[in-house]
Formats: structure tokens, sequence, C-alpha cells
């Protein structure tokens, strides 16, 4: 309940935000500045702006209430049936790629944390200020240009699936998952070949704040009390960094990937339209292009929301990383 008014507020905000900015969306949607007054005028009033803002605003609190988030001008659907189709692309891409950075970053950072100083610890540092300092969309360029181009190893960047393979029944959303379920494996391999480059390129972005956040508290983990009580008992060292000081060193890194999660699923808009991947935040960035206001104002509300679940997760994430939490 607490997060009701973050939501509400978030929901104000991105309403009056978009009738501050600036160009008429009538004019764009009425076929341009050579329209017709009467044309603009209906466009005007089928987007509800011939009304005072603040009236503007109570009804579209009505319709939210309701579940009705808009029609889309530009797709003629419903805003909640776009982001229904498109949703399970974002979070198929995204879960990957989140998967793909924690599974490279957490060794890395313990690799690093166990040898401070040495050359493996340079080298992650040095990897982790590479990964930040270059942007997405020119990350997700080179790597096309590396392993289609040059290698031909992955299958051409336009979206989800290549044109000569057949969507299976949807049940998830998720093809990989869907292809898996409807027992073709020559389309799960033709899904995940499009979709392992793209969660690459996302990947490569947010390995570098895990990586070293895995480091720093592992670093702290060695070096504190039950550590060193583990190992003048005689434990073995596996067992010490495994079970004692990384369990320990996970909880401040599953909250940064809890905000790693729900800023890659908002921001991952140059990696869809790098690999015309159809998903949410491009879909959004067209309607903020084109004036179109009402995608923009659900997609925020979408990922606010999405960032409510996130956190409450992260929770539950800690009570069981640390039964100390949940006492």
């Amino acid at each position: 309940m607490s997060s009701l008014p973050a939501l509400f507020g978030v929901l104000v905000f991105t309403f009056l935000l978009m009738r501050v900015l600036p160009g008429d969306p009538a004019v764009f949607f009425a076929s341009g500045p050579n329209a017709g007054k009467e044309e603009i005028e209906v466009i005007r009033k089928q987007m509800g702006l011939d009304k005072p803002v603040p009236q503007q605003l109570l009804l579209y609190l009505y319709d939210v209430g309701r579940g009705n988030l808009g029609r889309s001008l530009m797709t003629g659907q419903a805003v909640t049936t776009d982001l229904r189709d498109r949703l399970p692309a974002s979070l198929e891409l995204t879960l990957t790629a989140l998967l793909i950075a924690l599974v490279s970053a957490i060794p890395l950072g313990v690799l690093a944390a166990l040898k401070p100083g040495s050359v493996i610890d340079h080298g992650v540092r040095l990897f982790c200020a590479l990964g930040v300092c270059v942007p997405t969309f020119v990350s997700g360029l080179l790597l096309i240009y590396v392993f289609y181009y040059l290698l031909g190893l992955a299958p051409d960047p336009t979206g989800r699936i290549d044109v000569f393979t057949s969507l299976p029944p949807s049940r998830t959303g998720f093809l990989t998952i869907d292809f898996l379920l409807a027992g073709d494996l020559d389309g799960w391999w033709a899904a995940f070949r499009q979709l392992i480059l793209p969660a690459a390129t996302m990947a490569l972005f947010v390995i570098a704040p895990l990586a070293r956040i895995t480091r720093a508290s592992m670093l702290v983990s060695l070096g504190s009390d039950f550590v060193r009580t583990a190992r003048s008992v005689g434990l073995s060292w596996w067992r010490i960094v495994v079970t004692y000081a990384l369990r320990n060193a996970i909880l401040p890194v599953i909250t940064i990937a809890g905000i790693v999660f729900s800023t890659m699923l908002g921001a991952n808009v140059l990696v869809e339209k790098v690999y015309s991947w159809p998903g949410v935040a491009s879909y959004a960035l067209d309607a903020l292009l084109s004036s179109d206001y009402a995608p923009v104002q659900g997609f925020v509300l979408l990922m606010a929301s999405i960032f409510v679940v996130v956190n409450l997760l992260v929770d539950v994430l800690y009570g069981i990383a640390d039964p100390r939490v949940s006492i």
C-alpha cells in the first residue's frame, strides 16, 4: 500500500509532463501542418485535448482506475493490448541479459576479491571500466559487425525470429519457452540465436556495477571475524568462500541486481532499436517522437509498477539469502 502514492505521483507527473512538451499531437496525426482546421479539431477531440488540463487529468485517472490506458493513434489499438503484446519481448531480453551479467559478474568479482592488487584484479577493474564507458548502441554495432558481418556466427539483427521460422503457439510470450513447450527444437535454436547477441549487448553494460559491488562486498566479508573464525577451526577454503563469505556478500548484489533489472527494462531502447527488437521501450520511444500521449503514459506506469514488484521480490530474496531478515 505504501507504493500507491508513488504510483499516483508517477501518473500525475507523466501526464503533466506530456502536456508541456512542444508540438501539437493533433497536427501530427492530422497528416502534418497542412491539414485543415476541421481535421485537426476532430483529432483533438478524439484525444481529449479540447478540454481543460485539470479535467483531462481527472478523466485520465478515472480511466486508469478502470484499467483503461487509452488508445494509441500510431497502432489504432488499446495501449494495454500493445503493452501486453510487447512486454514479453522486453522481459525475455532483459532477463536473459541479467542472467548473463550475473553469471559473468559474480565470478569476476569473487576472483578480484580473492587476489586484490593482482593482475586478475586490475584486469577485472579495467574490463568494468570499459563496460561502463562504451555506450550500448556502440557495443551493439560492434558485436553485429564482428559476429554477423565478419564471422557470420550470428543471424541478421531483425527482431525476435527470422522470416523462415514459424511462430509457436503463444503461451508465455517468451519465444524460447514457447518453442520448448511446442517441442520445436529448431525453432528454439532460431529464437535463441536471435536473442543472444542483443542480450550480450545489454549485459556488457551492467556487468561492471555488479562485478564491482561483488568485489567490494567480498573484500568486506573476507576480512570479517566470522571468516577468520572459520579459518581457525580448519574449514576448507572453498567452503569458507562459498558458504560464508559469498552468502553474506551476495546481499548488496541482490539489491543492485533489482535496480539494474528495472533500469535495463526501461532503458534498453537503444538495444531494441539497433536489433529491431519489438519491445515496450522502442514502442514508447516511437510514441514519444510522434507525441502520442497514451502509450508513453502507459509505458511509464508499467515501468513504475514493475519497479514496485521488483522491490518486493528483492525483499523476498533477502530473506532467502539471510535468514536473519525474515525473523
